[in-house]
C-alpha cells in the first residue's frame, strides 16, 4: 500500500522525494533495523502505536515534508484503536506545523475510526487519500493565484447561523421552513422583505390587513419547491378579503397537485426591479459553488448562469455579474434606471461566505433577488 500511495502521488503530480539524512536517522532510532526510512517509510509489521506517533512527529518537523499520509494495516499484535489514538495525538504536531495528515485505514474497526473522525480524515485505500490531497492542493493553488483575497463581509453572526444549522440537522435536516431560512440569511446580513407565516386563509387575511398595501402569498408544503408551477403563489394581493379568497384558491390548487399546505408565507411586495437568482450548490469534489443568473420563472429557460467557487472576493462578484449576457438589464438597458449593482455584489459575497463557512448547506436558491 505504501508503494501504491507513492505511485498515486506521482500520477497526480505530487512529488515523493527521498527524506533528508537527518530525518532518516531520527526515524531509525525508533524503528527496527529492517524498517525502510526512505520514502515511503515502512515500519514493518511489528510497529507499535508509539512508533506511529513518533514517525508522524518526525515527518511533521521536517521542513522538506508538506503532507503526510499514514497507512495502517492490521498486524498480528498492535491494536487498531491504540494506533488511532496515537495518530490523533500526533495530529496536534502536524497542525502546529501547518501540514495536512491523512489516514488510510485498512481495518474494519469502528471505535478506531471514531477516534480518527475527531480530526483526521480517514480513507479506505491509498488512492482515495491521494485523490483528496490532490484536490486540496489544487484548491490551495487556485486560492493563491486569486487576484485579491476573498472578502469577509461585516455584520456577520456566524454563531447564530451555526446554531440554526445544528438545530435543523438535529431534527433530521432537509429543506428549511421559511422562519429558519430567514434566521440563516439574517445572520449573514442578507436583506429580506417583511414576511410572516400564517396557518389559515383567515389568518392570511389578517396579516395582509396588518401589512397594508399589496402582499405576496405563497403556500408552504413539504416537498413543494417550485410553488408557482402548481398555483401556489399569488402576487400583488391587496386587502384582507382578497387575501383570504386568494389563499383558499392557492390551497385548492396545491392540494390538487398532490401537496398538503401546512401554512402560508405572507410577504410585503417589493418595489419593481431586475429579477436575479443567487444560489449555492455543494459539489462533491469542489465544495460550495456559488451561481448567479437572470432570475424569475425564466431562469432555466434562459440558461444565463455564471458560477464560482466559494468564498468570493468583491472582484469575483463583479466579474460574475459582468459575464452574464443579461447584465445590461442591470446597467440601464434602453433607458431603464440603473440597478444597485453594488448591493447585488454584496449579496453574492455574503451568500458565498455563508456557504464557505457552513458546508452543511447542500443547496440554496434566492429567487428572485430584486435589484
Amino acid at each position: 500500500p505504501g508503494i501504491a500511495c507513492a505511485d498515486a502521488c506521482e500520477a497526480a503530480g505530487l512529488t515523493v522525494e527521498p527524506l533528508p539524512t537527518k530525518t532518516r536517522r531520527r526515524l531509525a532510532r525508533h524503528l527496527p533495523r529492517e524498517a525502510a526510512t526512505t520514502n515511503p517509510v515502512d515500519m514493518i509489521a511489528s510497529a507499535s502505536a508509539d512508533d506511529y506517533r513518533s514517525a508522524i512527529e518526525a515527518l511533521a518537523e521536517d521542513p522538506s515534508v508538506d503532507a503526510i499520509v499514514v497507512i495502517f494495516i492490521p498486524p498480528l499484535v498492535t491494536q487498531a484503536s491504540d494506533v488511532a489514538a496515537a495518530v490523533r495525538s500526533a495530529d496536534a504536531v502536524t497542525r502546529a506545523a501547518g501540514k495536512p495528515l491523512l489516514a488510510v485505514w485498512m481495518a474494519q474497526d469502528d471505535s478506531a475510526l471514531a477516534t480518527l473522525a475527531d480530526g483526521v480524515p480517514a480513507y479506505g485505500t491509498p488512492e482515495e487519500a491521494v485523490r483528496a490531497l490532490d484536490h486540496a492542493v489544487r484548491y490551495a493553488r487556485w486560492q493563491q493565484g486569486a487576484s485579491e483575497p476573498a472578502e469577509i463581509p461585516s455584520g456577520i453572526d456566524a454563531d447564530a447561523a451555526a446554531a440554526t444549522i445544528a438545530e435543523v440537522l438535529a431534527e433530521g435536516g432537509g429543506w428549511l421552513v421559511p422562519d429558519r431560512v430567514a434566521e440563516l440569511l439574517t445572520a449573514y446580513g442578507i436583506p429580506q422583505v417583511a414576511a410572516t407565516v400564517a396557518a389559515t386563509p383567515a389568518a392570511v387575511g389578517r396579516c395582509a390587513a396588518a401589512f397594508g398595501g399589496e402582499v405576496a402569498i405563497k403556500a408552504i408544503a413539504p416537498g413543494l419547491l417550485h410553488k408557482s408551477d402548481v398555483g401556489g403563489v399569488r402576487l400583488g394581493v391587496r386587502g384582507s378579503a382578497a387575501a383570504t379568497r386568494a389563499t383558499r384558491e392557492i390551497a385548492a390548487a396545491v392540494r390538487g397537485a398532490g401537496h398538503q399546505p401546512v401554512g402560508y408565507l405572507v410577504q410585503s411586495m417589493a418595489a419593481e426591479g431586475v429579477e436575479m437568482l443567487v444560489g449555492v450548490t455543494s459539489d462533491p469534489d469542489w465544495g460550495p459553488v456559488v451561481a448567479c443568473a437572470a432570475g424569475g420563472r425564466a431562469v432555466e429557460l434562459l440558461g444565463d448562469v455564471q458560477s464560482r467557487l466559494a468564498p468570493l472576493s468583491r472582484g469575483d462578484a463583479r466579474d460574475m455579474l459582468r459575464a452574464l449576457k443579461t447584465y445590461p438589464l442591470l446597467d440601464g438597458y434602453r433607458g431603464t434606471p440603473r440597478a444597485d449593482v453594488a448591493a447585488l455584489e454584496d449579496i453574492l459575497v455574503r451568500i458565498a461566505a455563508l456557504a464557505a463557512a457552513h458546508p452543511e448547506i447542500a443547496e440554496l436558491d434566492c429567487n428572485p433577488v430584486l435589484v
